[in-house]
């Protein structure tokens, strides 16, 4: 058969669903193979938008997401999406094109060396130099993507190369499983907590897995030890769990760090140092251990004293089965903690003031999205606010990026998470600056007739680099911009508009768009003024007195 038609069905070997892109001239052979396949091909407006949907879809199923462009120009707009998939361990492969290799007819017109490009950002990058390595070469990537720790893979396909002639037989997926904790560090990782005067669970990335929540659930039940979570831990346990001590949105002087410093032993479940350390380790009392499926990469804030490695929720089950909840545990502390943090955040979000304060806008989406409800975020200083303030109930419902942090994914994501979850309330937060980046895409998913709700916090600037600016005592430079009519913008795409004017419509605006059919873009106007006094003074001057 054609290779073309060997690679797709290849891909519907490994259950392909979807693959995101823009096709180019180097790819028709193998759109001509996709049209007559099972895969549903979703056109994009940019590359980057389509590489951001195929990331969001392999960090919510577990699956590989698929996205594809051409060369050159087209290959070179998913280095961020490849980033943002490698750093974030989210499972997705690139398929890009390229000019015939055999022979060629245009020079170098074009031409750039896209595997050596995608070689730093990448777990695996090839060229397909033979029909007949298509098999092995497909398999060989899901396999990468999708093994411990997931993240992005590439191939490119030649055109002369996927318009050949070959009698490959395809190579049917393997099911892995990972390897398991050994006894003797589980039965160390037991010691150590049951012989700790004040333990503390603290929950990252790589716990955000259905059956790692459980076994998680299980084991705080059963202990009752309190538990603070990364800002891509967010959901893996219920924050509305009164043995929850918070989130590590910020680096250090909150709440949550007044808990972390009276710890003298932190359980640290499914961390990476790719995401923001929420605590400094150093030299002194204080032990940690590592729960992950990977060993502690050594950092000089991450140096474990345990590492148990292996499947994590089997990991945490065996824990949990061999332990003893030790009676002269110290934890009151850290219900002092929580009941603090739950005071200062309720003073704020019952501030009245247009426009919106960060605070109150958080705990109104709260209060209107269902306890299942997809909130995806693109990245400004409302994501702190959103880390630190929205209680999230279940894994993977407040989708946030911490690793790469790159501007532009909100929309995508959102996009991505109700293909995924048709039947779930999902809604995009995007400040004005990173919507912008992907705006185009709104017509993307005005022609899936997907029901999507996106919020854009206005403020007419860089809000999280003012932020910075301020703390670093410089005038305000360089930050500013100017914004489209968004009401009419979304129009124009045959999206609905909407503009929030009083704080107090906020609520039910947003409960009519997740009602009614279709796209609908709100434009909401931002108080960022108090974020310097707030967060820089206010809540480490309350914190220290904890």
């Amino acid at each position: 058969m054609k290779a073309s038609d060997l690679f797709v069905k290849a891909l519907e070997a490994e259950r392909v669903e979807y693959v995101f892109g823009i096709p180019g001239e180097e790819n028709l052979d193998l759109l001509e193979s996709l049209r007559s396949s099972s895969i549903k091909l979703v056109l994009t407006r940019h590359e980057q938008g389509a590489g951001f949907m195929a990331a969001t879809y392999g960090r919510l199923t577990g699956k590989v997401g698929v996205c594809l462009a051409t060369l050159g120009p087209g290959a070179t707009n998913l280095v961020t999406p490849a980033a943002y998939a490698q750093l974030g361990a989210m499972p997705m492969l690139m398929i890009t094109g390229q000019k015939p290799i055999k022979t060629s007819k245009q020079g170098r017109f074009q031409v750039i060396d896209i595997v050596d490009m995608m070689r730093p950002i990448t777990k695996f990058t090839t060229q397909v130099v033979s029909g007949d390595r298509i098999p092995s070469t497909v398999r060989e990537a899901f396999r990468l993507a999708h093994e411990e720790r997931p993240g992005a893979v590439h191939i490119e396909l030649p055109e002369d190369i996927a318009a050949e002639q070959t009698t490959a037989h395809l190579l049917e997926p393997n099911v892995a499983r990972r390897p398991i904790a050994e006894y003797k560090a589980v039965s160390s990782a037991v010691s150590m907590i049951e012989n700790a005067t004040s333990p503390l669970l603290l929950i990252g990335a790589g716990a955000n897995r259905k059956l790692t929540a459980k076994m998680l659930r299980e084991f705080v039940d059963k202990t009752c030890i309190p538990f603070v979570t990364t800002q891509m831990g967010k959901g893996v346990l219920n924050e509305s769990d009164p043995r929850f001590a918070g989130n590590t949105a910020l680096s250090d002087g909150d709440f949550v760090h007044r808990a972390i410093e009276r710890a003298d032993l932190i359980i640290n479940v499914g961390h990476d140092v790719v995401e923001k350390p929420p605590f400094f380790m150093h030299h002194n009392d204080k032990k940690v251990i590592h729960v992950n499926f990977d060993p502690a990469a050594v950092d000089p804030v991450y140096f474990p004293q345990l590492e148990v490695v292996g499947d994590i929720a089997n990991s945490i089950w065996q824990i949990k089965e061999e332990i003893t909840p030790q009676k002269d545990w110290k934890l009151d502390f850290y219900k002092d903690v929580h009941e603090a943090y739950v005071h200062h955040r309720a003073e704020a979000e019952d501030d009245n003031r247009f426009p919106i304060l960060p605070e109150r806008f958080v705990r109104d989406i709260r209060k209107v999205m269902p306890d299942n409800g997809i909130v995806t975020l693109d990245n400004g200083i409302y994501k702190i606010w959103f880390a630190r303030n929205y209680p999230a109930y279940h894994p993977n419902t407040l989708l946030l990026d911490n690793a790469l942090a790159s501007m532009g994914a909100g929309l995508p994501s959102a996009m991505a998470a109700k293909l995924v979850n048709p039947d779930v309330p999902v809604l995009s937060v995007c400040g004005d600056g990173g919507f912008m980046m992907n705006s185009q895409e709104i017509e993307t998913a005005v022609r899936l007739k997907l029901d999507l709700v996106v919020i854009i916090l206005r403020d007419d600037a860089y809000g999280m680099i003012k932020w910075k600016q301020a703390n670093m005592a410089f005038d305000e430079f360089g930050l500013d911009y100017g914004n489209p009519n968004f009401v009419k913008y979304a129009q124009s795409y045959g999206a609905q508009g909407w503009r929030v004017d009083d704080t107090d419509v906020l609520i039910p605006m947003v409960e009519r768009c997740l009602q009614t059919p279709g796209v609908h873009i709100i434009d909401c106007p931002i108080d960022y003024s108090m974020n310097d006094e707030t967060l820089n003074h206010t809540i480490k001057e309350l914190s220290a007195k904890l």
